[in-house]
């Protein structure tokens, strides 16, 4: 007869089930449990069931649970959790749906976290919903804080910022982890990238300025960040070129002796470059303990959006000599080195080194580089026969951008084929009927041009605004073309006048051909006076000591007369002005950029 036992974590057979590391030995320390009665108890089954999972054939864990005297719901959820855990994601779904068919069991709010984080990581969103569904059924009304942050990370990694913000507007008291995640979910939906699609970095300029927006609250909640929450807050700045609260978070990873691993590292190396501050993003660089491919890639990356073509180039090589293999986000940012400098047969050579030498496909984005790289050089016809040859369909960042090069280069022709691509594929994006309208205007087909507006009128289409954000005393300031809106408005405009005429007695024209409508030059001056970065520029001579650069993210293309405009007033006033428009980085200083006018 088995004798009954009171199995506590002390009992030695528990220590000696601890020690398993083979599945004959749990055998027989099965056995043992078994002739001493442990068995018996729950305990010390679900004990052994943890064990098993990961020691014996599923089928043998499976038997332990159907023979145990009372295989509660305790014990299911144990072994759910662990077959989650060990990516045994079918065989965890089968014993939840031996907890429903049992009249005797009832799922509770230890049943869920682990299969919802299970569905998170393979990213099966219907699934999750289904399981949602089920959760409100035996779960509510729902207050468990572990079950809803369970649903807020599971929203989140399935890219449904809006869910996972519902869910964490219900926890009363967030923990770190539930902070992180919903930082993250912000954070995945912005993501930092230099795109042509002025409404994706409006999108994303909204979800890195949240990320700020919460982490203020975080900071007020006195939870404390750990490395995840400053690697999002980072990523967000770098997004935002909030560079005050950027290096704020450096500094805390400095002064609390946080591990600057590669990730941190990774993060403010975009920070620094997206920031404009290169000089610091080489000196972290260099400095780090470990440098990985992320490493490599943010600083050859930030090296080509900055017009160091060769120096981008020079640090790949040495990627190469330190045994580090190129992965397609390295050729990437290689071949946009080249775009921006105009390294036309450099960047031929690496998109044909991609397959020959490294064995990597070259994928939409490379091709999309490389009709980049030849429509800035003016080799238009090229970049199209590219854009028809290619072994995929083109989407429509190809064909826009086939038709800003055809705008640059007068090119109607090629223009008006890549316009009737782009309606085809996104009839509702103004800004291609934009591009081509005013490539009319460059070249005075008014009539063309007003063809083309029409045409956006019948589509109900309007221009994207003109946006400029700008960084004073750590605050972030947008304008809009036009804006009247900002707080300190009339300095901002008595600032404009002063600039303007400053801009005339040195004999500053406007450039005043690629205004979009046919008006008096007068009047096409005043439009061109009140585009956002020229607000933005005022608003921070004003308001910044004059020492201070001024930086400014756009999120259109700088166009002709703001970037001549924006060399002389850096002379004038004697202010490096630092410009990121959406594809690079424009530094104005003493009268010069440095792309040298090749943008």
């Amino acid at each position: 007869m088995m004798r009954a036992v009171n199995p506590t974590l002390d009992y030695p057979i528990l220590q000696l089930l601890q020690k398993c590391k083979s599945f004959t030995m749990l055998k027989q320390v099965h056995a043992q449990m078994i002739t001493t009665g442990l068995i018996l108890h729950t305990y010390p089954i679900s004990r052994i069931l943890l064990v098993s999972s990961s020691l014996s054939p599923l089928s043998y864990t499976l038997a332990i649970l159907s023979r145990a005297p009372n295989p509660s719901i305790f014990l299911h959820n144990t072994l759910i959790s662990r077959l989650a855990q060990s990516n045994l994601v079918k065989a965890a779904l089968s014993l939840y749906d031996e907890i429903l068919a049992d009249p005797d069991l009832r799922p509770n709010n230890h049943t869920y976290p682990s299969l919802f984080k299970a569905f998170a990581a393979h990213q099966w969103f219907k699934h999750g919903q289904a399981l949602h569904a089920h959760v409100l059924k035996f779960i509510y009304p729902l207050h468990d804080n572990f079950v809803q942050a369970s649903l807020l990370n599971f929203y989140s990694r399935c890219g449904r910022v809006d869910i996972a913000r519902y869910f964490f507007d219900q926890i009363m008291e967030p923990d770190l982890a539930t902070w992180n995640s919903i930082l993250s979910a912000y954070a995945r939906s912005s993501g930092v990238s230099f795109s042509a699609d002025p409404h994706l970095l409006d999108e994303n300029t909204s979800s890195s300025l949240e990320v700020l927006n919460l982490f203020g609250r975080m900071q007020r909640s006195l939870v404390e960040p750990s490395e995840v929450t400053l690697v999002t807050l980072i990523t967000a700045c770098a997004e935002l070129g909030a560079l005050s609260l950027g290096i704020w978070a450096h500094v805390y990873i400095i002064k609390n002796t946080l591990s600057l691993n590669h990730y941190i590292g990774t993060a403010l190396i975009t920070l620094y470059t997206n920031s404009g501050c290169l000089g610091f993003a080489r000196q972290l660089f260099y400095q780090l303990p470990h440098t990985d491919i992320f490493c490599f890639n943010a600083m050859i990356r930030g090296l080509a959006v900055h017009g160091r073509g060769r120096e981008a180039l020079d640090l790949f090589e040495t990627m190469n000599q330190e045994g580090l293999a190129p992965d397609d986000v390295t050729m990437l940012a290689v071949m946009c080195a080249c775009s921006h400098v105009g390294l036309v047969d450099e960047g031929r050579r690496y998109f044909e080194l991609m397959t020959s030498f490294y064995g990597l496909e070259p994928k939409i984005e490379h091709y999309g580089c490389l009709v980049d790289l030849l429509g800035r050089a003016g080799l238009v016809k090229e970049a199209e026969e590219r854009i028809l040859t290619m072994p995929m369909k083109p989407n429509a960042v190809l064909w826009r951008s086939l038709l800003g090069a055809a705008r640059v280069h007068g090119n109607l022709e090629t223009g008006e084929v890549a316009l009737k691509n782009l309606v085809e594929l996104e009839p509702e994006t103004s800004g291609s009927y934009v591009l081509l309208s005013n490539m009319y205007s460059f070249v005075e087909k008014w009539d063309d041009a007003k063809r083309v507006r029409q045409l956006m009128k019948e589509q109900g289409l309007e221009k994207a605004p003109g946006s400029s954000l700008v960084e004073v005393d750590g605050a972030m300031h947008e304008f809009l073309a036009g804006d009247r809106s900002h707080p300190r408005a009339r300095d901002v405009y008595l600032k404009l006048e002063e600039m303007n005429a400053k801009l005339q007695e040195h004999g500053h024209r406007a450039r005043t051909r690629e205004v979009l409508f046919d008006i008096e030059e007068e009047e096409k001056e005043g439009a061109l006076s009140y585009h956002s970065e020229r607000l933005a520029i005022a608003f921070a001579l004003v308001a910044t000591d004059s020492c201070t650069p001024v930086r400014i993210i756009k999120n259109l293309r700088v166009c002709v007369d703001c970037h001549s405009s924006t060399k002389l007033l850096s002379l004038i006033y004697g202010r490096e002005i630092i410009v990121r428009d959406r594809t690079r980085f424009h530094h104005f200083h003493n009268g010069s950029c440095s792309c040298l006018d090749y943008w």
